[in-house]
């Protein structure tokens, strides 16, 4: 059997997998590796997946993760899992090779994580050979949950959209100026804050001035990371995550404006992992 843990912020998706179909399915609380101990991450996973998982024998675990960016961050993130799981195969990589695996599978393509923050990268079908630096969502991070969160409360506090629309975004948020600015500047993941608010954009997309904000993002998602992979222009773009699945449709549009081939969009990378490493 093998045990593939798809890890963020928030949360984690454990599958235990047999013969490829889905023996158990868990969720525990979410784990940056960057900001946890080794100690810390071995006693969360003691403590919130074994209890659920039993005794059972592990063949291999596959960890993508949130943070997951160095050696000796994955392998920390290996020893905590081996405290509880002590498997012959343990690997842990980053999220965006478990977004490259669940898009493309074993052939090459564009991969793009597209949820609270933006990411991408060329994959060779086997591992990821090039990608452009997200940055973060003060810095880059083009299209995304935080950004899209930003731009709107911007656009409303500044009266750059329609005055209902900014009475309505308020109202619906319970929200007024100095109450978005310490949220944003003064207290912690003020990304996920902004991020929270983008249901109003969906809500609201058939408002011109809502659309094109949106476009606009998406547009400079292309602009700025998709047109520095070489050979873009020919390759599927592909992405994961929740903005890109829920916006779907502005996506295609803002890729159609570049030039650019959308591939497959799907919410979750889970059933495209349990399907590269059944295989």
């Amino acid at each position: 059997m093998i045990l593939i843990a798809d890890c963020g912020s928030t949360k984690i998706d454990w599958c235990l997998i047999e013969n490829s179909k889905v023996v158990n399915q868990i969720f525990t609380c979410g784990m940056n590796a960057i900001m946890l101990t080794e100690e810390e991450m071995a006693a969360r996973i003691a403590a919130e997946l074994m209890p659920e998982l039993g005794k059972v024998d592990v063949d291999a675990v596959y960890f993508y993760g949130a943070g997951c960016i160095s050696e000796d961050v994955c392998s920390n993130v290996a020893n905590a899992i081996r405290a509880s799981i002590p498997a012959p195969v343990i690997e842990v990589h980053t999220d965006l090779l478990a977004a490259a695996r669940a898009l493309c599978g074993h052939n090459p393509g564009i991969a793009c994580i597209m949820g609270t923050g933006s990411n991408s990268c060329y994959y060779d079908g086997k591992e990821i050979v090039d990608n452009v630096s997200p940055l973060g969502y003060i810095l880059g991070d083009e299209g995304s949950g935080a950004v899209l969160g930003k731009l709107l409360v911007g656009d409303v506090l500044k009266n750059q959209l329609p005055k209902e629309l900014c009475d309505k975004f308020l109202k619906q948020f319970n929200l007024d100026r100095l109450t978005i600015i310490r949220r944003v500047y003064k207290e912690p993941q003020g990304n996920r804050f902004l991020a929270s608010v983008t249901p109003f954009l969906i809500q609201n997309i058939e408002e011109p001035a809502i659309h094109r904000l949106v476009l606009n993002s998406f547009k400079s998602f292309f602009v700025r990371n998709i047109a520095q992979y070489p050979g873009y222009r020919d390759l599927k773009v592909n992405f994961i995550g929740s903005i890109a699945y829920y916006y779907k449709n502005v996506l295609a549009e803002a890729a159609d404006a570049v030039d650019c081939t959308i591939g497959t969009i799907i919410k979750s990378p889970m059933e495209g992992l349990i399907r590269f490493h059944s295989n």
